[in-house]
């Protein structure tokens, strides 16, 4: 028979960074799923369909035009009198002249309503505008 051995062997202690990790690159997924669903105003819309490519900026407005004439800024519903004096707050808070205008409308809305807000806009100081498009074959949110 053999002998027992009596030593202990030594603890190691490290930290398991797996769960950790795991754990950062779900919230890194949340975050960039909901990111989009946050500046956007919550009216229900129709955009037309275009072939563009997807926009990536830092400082961007969003002004969200419904099919019944409301009018919304990021999240904010205004007053289709004062969207110019909004803006250019909003475009002098955001302190860049690399500020994206992104102008979203229901394919309902008149034609010369969408015209008048791309004037306000040009009016107030905007030197990026972009009009969102549905991508063929998405569907809207």
């Amino acid at each position: 028979m053999k002998p027992l051995i009596t030593e202990k062997m030594p603890t190691i202690a490290r930290i398991n960074v797996t769960p950790i990790i795991d754990v950062a690159l779900v919230l890194v997924i949340i975050l960039l799923i909901t990111a989009p669903m946050i500046a956007a105003s919550k009216m229900e819309i129709d955009l037309p369909e275009a072939r563009t490519r997807s926009i990536e900026d830092e400082v961007r407005l969003s002004i969200t035009i419904g099919k019944d004439g409301s009018i919304a800024v990021d999240e904010d519903l205004v007053d289709r009198n004062a969207i110019g004096d909004i803006l250019r707050q909003r475009i002098d808070a955001a302190k860049s002249d690399n500020t994206l205008i992104v102008v979203r409308a229901d394919t309902g809305t008149s034609y010369r309503l969408v015209h008048d807000i791309l004037n306000d806009v040009r009016s107030a100081g905007a030197k990026r505008i972009a009009i969102a498009t549905r991508q063929r074959g998405k569907v809207n949110r």
